[in-house]
């Protein structure tokens, strides 16, 4: 192989297309896990990558399978299978964007807690490529929407964490029923036995490659934790865009569509923002780096993707406004600061249970990332009127003020006003959309404030998904919320999980923004924040769970206690027989279920040859 120090990414072989969209990307270089994968995945082979995410895996397998696909044939050619929606929007992204060259080509995403109707509809248009969580994908196959009669390639993306989860049966059903020719990579940071097994059964002399772990530089970076609490992260955000002295500031957020919708806020607040992500032609990207580096814009909201290789030395401050999925994004979004001998800071903003997730964050970055209590109310107050102050001093000091003295004066004289009551009023006014005297902070219970000095995760329980309870969710200020009434509740199998999924997918805010769910038999009583974008309402009449539109609409104090009322009675009167039935019904489900595997011949899982054989062997070659 060509030295790996020299080699550029138009040596490879590439689809001309794909090296223009990674040439506008900025990308010139592979990362050591392309150098290997790209090469044997366009010779036909299979490839078994040991890898932590970070090292450009997902690059790694989509430049080599995009060069080969058809996108003239409109069905699935591509299965790229992930742990969580959040990495498969992600992988989808990337595809697409490295894709936006190929005409025709069409990437989809098909995961769990989204609404059927926009899945359905995209599978429908013939995707060349889906991206997707198990069983989701598992789903859509088994009800024939979802046809791998033409799949070319099939990925398995952090198959590890797809075992931690569960997810072990769904992989093997899905590559079961993937045709025997289809060229496989699967990708994993570990190897445990139940992957080796699998890799065994389902990979035919594959190309093994094992990358070293990517590891921070950062001994100039200070790492900092916000337990997010009741002022929520917008409001978190402008505190510190306020208070914190900072040259300019990169935030991380999931999708393109959070960049915008955050730039946005920001820029109504006040401050010089912009987003960046994969929908801007680069000649905008270009613009709005340079709009950084000269100090135009002083914060960009931006993806992962994106944001890969941004060397902006003012860059002081990293936040991460949503946690990354893994721990080699979050080494890669911190890496943006602390650049030419620079100190920088990264902020991470984390849930009660996310905070779990600092430990594995230390880890990789060899450094410690302590807590910190956002700025209170109180504090943002004196530093707006220390800001104030400053601006009046230099305004003074740069500007001929006579003849606005003179027209105090005149006002002063008709009114028999001061001049300190006349310059008050109009720093009232000045100050109306960013007060000196904000609001007090909302009183956080003891809990949320244990669960910010501890990462053990005892106390997140409070917080914890209860399918037959809807209180799963830490209680805030009713003044916070609105209730809903949704159509949807237990009789049509319904769960919490189901609503934050459809929800915070529908109307773009986060799962710890949705307060208390309340399931009852045929609805669902859920608090919504009351800040929400006006159009949000709109998106929520579009929305539906498990094929049923929930047709939201407002919900008196009286009706919740009504429904309260009812619900619980009807427990007390099943209270007294609810033991000998359950008993019952776990004795009963469990002959059904024995039962029912050797009856359940349409889904069984069909014999397959042994892909291990040499006599077996493919070279495969796409048309």
């Amino acid at each position: 192989m060509t030295d790996s120090t020299n080699i550029t990414f138009e040596e490879l072989n590439l689809n001309p297309f794909v090296l223009q969209s990674i040439s506008e990307m900025g990308y010139t270089t592979p990362t050591p896990i392309q150098q290997q994968s790209i090469p044997a995945l366009l010779a036909g082979g299979d490839v078994l990558g040991e890898a932590q995410t970070g090292t450009g895996k997902t690059a790694a397998f989509g430049l080599p399978t995009l060069s080969r696909l058809d996108a003239n044939l409109r069905a699935p050619q591509m299965l790229v299978v992930c742990p969580t929606r959040e990495l498969a929007i992600q992988v989808a992204e990337a595809l697409t964007d490295f894709a936006k060259h190929i005409k025709g080509m069409f990437v989809t995403t098909v995961y769990g807690g989204q609404s059927y109707t926009p899945q359905l509809r995209d599978l429908k248009r013939g995707p060349q490529i889906v991206v997707g969580t198990p069983g989701r994908m598992m789903d859509h196959i088994k009800k024939g929407r979802l046809n791998l009669d033409n799949l070319k390639a099939c990925v398995l993306d952090e198959a590890d964490e797809m075992l931690n989860m569960g997810f072990l049966e769904d992989i093997e059903w899905i590559l079961e029923h993937v045709p025997n020719e289809t060229q496989m990579a699967f990708f994993s940071a570990t190897m445990p036995a139940p992957i080796k097994k699998i890799t065994r059964q389902f990979l035919t002399d594959p190309t093994h490659i094992k990358i070293e772990s990517v590891k921070a530089n950062n001994a100039k970076i200070t790492q900092k934790a916000w337990r997010v609490g009741r002022i929520g992260k917008n409001a978190g955000l402008e505190r510190i865009a306020e208070v914190v002295d900072y040259d300019a500031m990169i935030v991380f957020v999931r999708t393109r569509n959070d960049t915008i919708v955050l730039a946005e806020h920001l820029n109504s607040k006040g401050f010089a923002a912009s987003a960046l992500n994969g929908d801007l032609q680069q000649q905008d990207r270009e613009r709005i780096v340079d709009q950084l580096k000269s100090g135009k814009i002083d914060i960009l909201i931006a993806t992962d993707v994106v944001a890969r290789g941004l060397d902006v030395p003012r860059i002081s401050h990293v936040i991460n406004y949503d946690l990354p999925h893994d721990p080699e994004s979050y080494v890669h979004r911190i890496g943006r600061t602390g650049r030419a001998g620079r100190e920088g800071e990264a902020i991470l903003f984390a849930t009660g249970r996310e905070m779990r997730s600092l430990h594995r964050l230390e880890r990789v970055t060899d450094g410690q990332i302590g807590t910190f209590d956002m700025p209170t109310s109180e504090q943002l107050g004196k530093k707006r009127v220390a800001k104030t102050q400053e601006k009046l001093e230099k305004l003074i000091e740069s500007n001929d003020l006579s003849q606005f003295q003179e027209i105090l004066e005149k006002v002063a004289e008709s009114t028999e006003l001061s001049a300190l009551e006349l310059a008050s009023a109009l720093l009232f006014e000045r100050q109306i959309k960013m007060p000196f005297f904000p609001q007090p902070d909302p009183v956080e219970r003891a809990f949320d404030k244990n669960e910010r000095s501890s990462r053990n995760g005892k106390n997140d329980r409070n917080g914890r998904d209860r399918p037959e309870r809807g209180e799963r969710r830490p209680r805030r200020d009713n003044g916070e919320f609105t209730t809903y009434r949704f159509n949807v509740g237990r009789s049509q199998g319904v769960r919490p999980g189901d609503i934050v999924g459809a929800v915070a997918n529908e109307i773009a805010i986060s799962a710890s923004d949705i307060g208390q769910i309340r399931l009852y038999g045929d609805f669902t009583h859920v608090d919504l924040p009351k800040d929400m974008d006006k159009n949000a309402f709109e998106k929520l009449q579009q929305v539906q769970i498990r094929r049923q539109a929930i047709t939201p609409s407002l919900v008196t104090a009286a009706q919740i206690q009504e429904a309260r009322a009812t619900d619980q009675n009807n427990q007390d009167r099943k209270g007294n027989d609810r033991g000998n039935r359950n008993d019952s019904r776990r004795r009963n489900d469990s002959r059904s279920r024995n039962d029912s595997r050797g009856r359940d011949d349409v889904w069984a899982k069909k014999p397959r040859s042994n892909k291990g054989s040499d006599s077996g062997r493919i070279i495969r070659q796409f048309s």
